[in-house]
């Protein structure tokens, strides 16, 4: 699961948890039922944006919901999960981007993918992405080469780039692959002129899409030698921030200009969530709960308390070993639904379900100023809920 919008369940609500979860789970069985079940690797939290938006802005009683069969990463229980051409467009964005990660980390050499074999068996699983999600993108009117073009484009202007290079030049076309994702929404729904203004915010998502994973990989980049564009370009950290909160205000803007028939899960993803993801990356707090301002002397998280003890390091499992264990994760659902290690590493997780960015699950109130109905309850969404 990659993506920079993973919203705390508890900040959403039961109403928007649900929403949530039915375009997750449709853009997962949109890739499994049109391009068969490897292509359900690629389900992201960010694809998922297109089915929500394209919903957003349908007529009243134009959700399209149906009830799937029993999945073992929920349990083995059925649910009402989003379908239609949403989530279908979804699904080919999801695979021509997510080709794009292959290749990029193919051409980065990392980890396994450094051993030929590997590398060339990748390179054709994603050149199949490329032709499936044209075909599932032709299918809905949308040319997925806007894509494959930006995602070209994206390498040689990676090779040129220098110190110095603005940082937009290198955000360019994973600017110009998420404006065209998002504008064909208004095509899809029969709403034009939301074409324009979704285009804006869909621009200024990818820019805040690749920044925030510049800052998230950069010292694991510069451990590993590989390729990152702020450090290629000399872009502090200030200057990040400032651009990623720019976006962050663009997007809000944008989508004031564009009509929805109900746009409250799209309202909380894009204007609440986004602020969330920023201050992830660049590790700020969003909960003042995860600080614990006014906890006593000696108190864990208190100034001057002593420093717990790091657990003792564990040794990684290896490949085989791991994928055996991430077979009885996914099959028992704790990928999902529990707390689990991770098959590898064995680091201490939480499965998707429980994703929760602030330190408190018992929501507090500053986590509840939009009501169920997307609206904001008398603040301007410059809060910091």
């Amino acid at each position: 699961m990659f993506g920079i919008v993973r919203p705390c369940r508890h900040r959403l609500g039961e109403k928007f948890t649900a929403q949530w979860t039915a375009h997750l789970c449709g853009l997962c069985l949109a890739l499994r039922g049109d391009h068969g079940q490897l292509a359900r690797i690629v389900t992201n939290y960010d694809g998922l944006l297109v089915s929500v938006l394209t919903e957003a802005q349908s007529d009243v009683g134009g959700a399209k919901r149906r009830t799937a069969g029993p999945c073992p990463l929920r349990g083995m229980r059925t649910a009402s999960v989003a379908h239609g051409e949403g989530a279908r467009l979804a699904a080919a964005v999801s695979l021509v981007l997510a080709s794009a990660k292959v290749r990029d980390h193919v051409a980065d050499g990392d980890g396994l993918l450094a051993r030929r074999p590997v590398a060339v068996a990748a390179r054709r699983v994603a050149a199949s992405w490329d032709r499936a999600g044209a075909r599932t993108g032709s299918d809905l009117g949308f040319d997925t080469a806007v894509l494959v073009d930006a995602v070209d484009r994206q390498t040689g202007i990676e090779t040129l780039a220098g110190h110095g290079t603005p940082i937009l030049t290198v955000t360019e076309p994973t600017e110009t692959a998420t404006a065209a994702a998002f504008a064909h929404t208004a095509v899809l729904a029969g709403r034009p002129g939301n074409a324009a203004p979704l285009a804006e915010a869909g621009r200024l998502f990818g820019r805040l899409a690749h920044l925030l994973d510049a800052v998230e990989d950069r010292e694991a980049d510069a451990a590993s030698g590989a390729w990152n564009p702020l450090t290629a370009t000399g872009t502090p950290l200030e200057e990040a921030r400032r651009l990623a909160d720019d976006a962050v205000h663009g997007i809000r803007l944008a989508l004031r200009e564009a009509e929805f028939t109900d746009g409250g899960l799209a309202h909380r993803l894009l204007v609440h969530e986004l602020p969330d993801s920023v201050r992830r990356a660049f590790d700020t707090p969003s909960c003042a709960h995860g600080s614990h301002p006014y906890a006593p002397p000696g108190a864990p998280g208190a100034p001057g308390a002593p420093t717990p003890p790091e657990p003792p390091r564990r040794d990684r499992r290896g490949l085989l070993a791991g994928c055996a264990v991430w077979l009885g994760l996914a099959c028992t659902c704790q990928m999902c639904c529990g707390t689990y290690e991770d098959p590898w590493t064995r680091e201490r997780k939480e499965g998707c379900a429980n994703n929760c960015d602030c330190d408190c699950c018992e929501c507090c109130d500053c986590c509840n100023c939009c009501g169920e109905d997307g609206g904001c309850g008398g603040c301007d969404c410059g809060c910091d809920c």
